[in-house]
């Protein structure tokens, strides 16, 4: 397992939900959410020089068969976008299938609903995108996902 903290996102149309993870690599939480639109790399920017992460893990939304539709190549031209705006920080896509499911359970476990989750879901996506990638690599020895 490599040491080091990387960031974690979950695109969105709306919301781009953001997660870190500590320096030994163990454990992924929330940091933000951040608006999509034009300025959200620039948040980005500011959270990886903030962060100094070993990279950036982007969720590829793919469809339950492993097929990448519509959403998966947005994300990937926002991932392209961010790691030309971080380099020389690497940007690696890793399969995000059921995170916002998964997140959504969660938070409704711990008795949260309506407006309040909708302001944190992202975050919390982005949290599940990065400790799967970070078991995976616990688990494989090797990264996870595809290095844009």
């Amino acid at each position: 397992m490599r040491s080091g903290r990387r960031v974690g996102v979950d695109v969105g149309d709306v919301r781009i939900g953001i997660a870190v993870c500590d320096p030994d690599g163990m454990i992924a939480t929330p940091l933000e959410t951040v608006p999509a639109g034009p300025d959200a790399i620039g948040r980005l920017t500011a959270i990886v020089a903030e962060h100094e992460p070993l990279e950036c893990v982007v969720g590829l939304p793919l469809s339950l068969n492993g097929r990448e539709g519509p959403a998966a190549g947005k994300v990937r031209a926002f991932a392209t976008a961010l790691r030309d705006a971080i380099a020389p920080v690497p940007v690696r896509l890793f399969d995000e299938r059921m995170s916002t499911m998964t997140a959504d359970g969660q938070l409704r476990e711990s008795g949260r609903s309506g407006r309040g989750k909708r302001a944190i879901i992202d975050q919390v996506a982005a949290t599940v995108i990065l400790q799967g990638a970070l078991d995976a690599e616990r688990t494989r020895g090797t990264a996870p996902g595809q290095t844009l």
